[in-house]
């Protein structure tokens, strides 16, 4: 499992990652305290806009990864 931190601070940033989250075949989590919400939802990734949160997806691909570098926070 690898395990990213991003923040996502518009909703064109959840569109792309939702997006990009959508085209992977496995199951991706994004979690924020006690918070666990599946990344292809729209609905649960836009309720933690702004937070940065824990994405843990479950297999390799290299566009999904490519996505997560861009919103990774340092």
């Amino acid at each position: 499992m690898n395990s990213t931190m991003i923040r996502l601070n518009s909703v064109d940033e959840v569109r792309e990652f939702v997006s990009a989250a959508e085209k992977c075949t496995f199951d991706i989590d994004v979690k924020y305290n006690r918070i666990i919400v599946d990344a292809k939802s729209m609905l649960g990734v836009l309720s933690l806009c702004s937070n940065a949160f824990l994405v843990c997806s479950h297999d390799d691909n290299k566009e999904f990864e490519s996505v997560l570098e861009k919103f990774k926070v340092s």
